[in-house]
């Protein structure tokens, strides 16, 4: 397994709900291009949550968590509050 390079400052991504999971968060940020990419990453444990390696691609996620792949880091958002 390859060394995680340096992070650089977290990007955010505000949550749409209360949630979202792993895979679709690598999806919808750019991460990676398909489900299998995410699922491989996820796998091989390139992706961590909160400095933790995460190997379950249906991790859901909350807003205050941090994912990050490789040098990249995702800061996740709660979103507005529904009403």
């Amino acid at each position: 397994m390859k060394p995680l390079k340096p992070a650089t400052a977290p990007q955010p991504f505000t949550l749409r709900g209360e949630l979202i999971t792993l895979d679709a968060l690598l999806k919808a940020t750019g991460l990676v291009g398909s489900g299998g990419e995410a699922k491989l990453l996820i796998t091989e444990g390139q992706v961590r949550v909160d400095g933790e390696v995460e190997t379950r691609r249906g991790r859901k996620l909350r807003g205050g968590e941090t994912v990050q792949v490789g040098g990249t880091q995702v800061q996740v958002q709660a979103g507005p509050a529904p009403g």
